[in-house]
């Protein structure tokens, strides 16, 4: 398996033999480099949205067009555009990966195509290779990270962590200590932006040697 930063909250997850982008915010995004587009998603099977703000989903379309790969996402965003769409619960079985949606506390909309409803939020779970990703999406604490734990046992978390928009470092790490049982934590949602943290110390202090503070188009095999 390997997990590779776009930047922001932009992932490719390389997984049993599929190529998942999440949140691919390419075009636009400070900290990507223009020139490694082609890069970022060759090989794409499919795309996944967790909600609707520009800096996850703009460029989406054009990057489902140029690559062929369908795009998942919640029910009321997919019927603006020719995606698949599936609710919180619900799962979409890629090859032999499965991606089930689960819920998020913040807000969407398709801000970079005129303000629009684009259904709510989400974050999701992604097994494959006998382990579980946990993608928070955009997102503060949740009760309902307790029974995330306990029912999903995701044993990788890709958390946002840059504070102002979403929850910060602090209460990452205390969700991660109280809710989960992480092998592994990837902060994302943070750098890119001077209101967003820009760095992880306060993360790697916290939980320690489980962070893996990750670099644009470097991957973090697993």
């Amino acid at each position: 398996m390997k997990i590779i930063w776009l930047g922001h909250s932009g992932f490719r997850i390389e997984i049993g033999g599929e190529v998942l982008l999440v949140d691919p915010w390419l075009d636009g995004n400070p900290m990507f480099p223009e020139d490694r587009r082609d890069e970022a998603i060759a090989g794409t099977t499919h795309i996944f949205l967790t909600h609707g703000h520009g800096d996850h989903a703009a460029g989406a379309l054009e990057i489902a067009e140029d690559t062929g790969a369908p795009i998942g996402c919640i029910h009321e965003m997919a019927t603006r555009w020719d995606a698949v769409g599936f609710g919180k619960g619900g799962t979409l079985q890629v090859g032999d990966v499965s991606v089930t949606m689960v819920n998020a506390t913040h807000s969407s909309s398709l801000d970079f195509d005129g303000m629009d409803v684009a259904g709510s939020e989400a974050g999701f779970m992604i097994r494959g290779e006998g382990r579980t990703i946990y993608v928070s999406g955009d997102t503060d604490i949740m009760a309902d990270m307790s029974w995330f734990g306990e029912y999903h046992a995701p044993d990788i978390g890709i958390l946002c962590c840059g504070g102002h928009y979403t929850m910060d470092q602090k209460a990452a790490a205390w969700a991660a200590k109280k809710y989960f049982d992480f092998k592994v934590v990837i902060p994302c949602h943070y750098k890119t932006f001077p209101l967003l943290a820009q760095d992880a110390e306060i993360l790697k202090a916290e939980l320690g040697g489980i962070v893996h503070e990750p670099e644009i188009l470097v991957p973090i095999e697993l």
